[in-house]
């Protein structure tokens, strides 16, 4: 698996944004698994698809093309052909995903494509079970995390900054639980690789975290 990088992690910890710092420095490309599953989500809540519903989710997916293109170095999520990047990022589509995602058919459709993209070129791949399923050869295994009132108070401050109106304990609930789901699902649950370098960044800057990465990349 080359030289790839896996970062796995909660909700709300920074994979995104700190995986993307990394790509750009060490010239990598990112792949942002998350928004993949989302997506999917995204299709469920546009068909009034239940969710809950096993069956259901599995008979919509026969429906479902997931792709990734590159524009100008960013990733770009086709859904069907349609770019859907503006409409992923909703709380309701995050819930949604953190559902389905737990549900093989829809982990077994989209692991294909994340491990061809990872055998074409070196990746920095973000997501929930990367270090443990999706590439467990990569040359660097990342577990990153942060407290639960850090992770809050940082999806706060961006629906903020976006003009939405939002309740700061609220979202604390909304992470713990996703963090249960994604904890506790028989499929693929979110744990740290044995072999993963675990990064707390509750009291770390973006760039000390983008360095300290980096800094083990290059010890590889």
């Amino acid at each position: 698996m080359g030289k790839n990088i896996a970062v796995d992690g909660p909700a709300g910890a920074g994979k995104s944004t700190i995986a993307k710092k990394v790509a750009a420095k060490l010239g990598l490309i990112y792949v942002d698994t998350g928004a993949m599953y989302r997506a999917i989500a995204l299709y469920m809540i546009r068909n009034h698809v239940d969710g809950q519903k096993e069956d259901a989710v599995n008979e919509a997916c026969e429906h479902i093309e997931v792709s990734i293109q590159y524009v100008d170095g960013e990733q770009q999520v086709l859904l069907n052909g349609e770019n859907v990047n503006g409409y992923i990022r909703k709380e309701e589509v995050g819930n949604m995903a953190s559902v389905t995602s737990s549900y093989p058919k829809v982990r077994a459709m989209l692991l294909d494509a994340q491990q061809e993209l990872a055998r074409k070129q070196d990746v920095i791949m973000d997501g929930r079970d990367i270090g443990t399923c999706v590439l467990p050869d990569a040359a660097l295994k990342i577990y990153l995390t942060a407290s639960v009132e850090t992770r809050a108070k940082r999806r706060y401050d961006e629906l903020v900054e976006k003009g939405a109106s939002c309740d700061i304990k609220e979202i604390e609930k909304d992470i713990e639980q996703r963090d249960y789901q994604d904890m506790n699902r028989k499929i693929s649950p979110l744990k740290q690789a044995e072999d993963a370098v675990l990064v707390d960044s509750s009291d770390m800057s973006i760039d000390e975290v983008t360095n300290t990465i980096i800094q083990y990349y290059q010890e590889r």
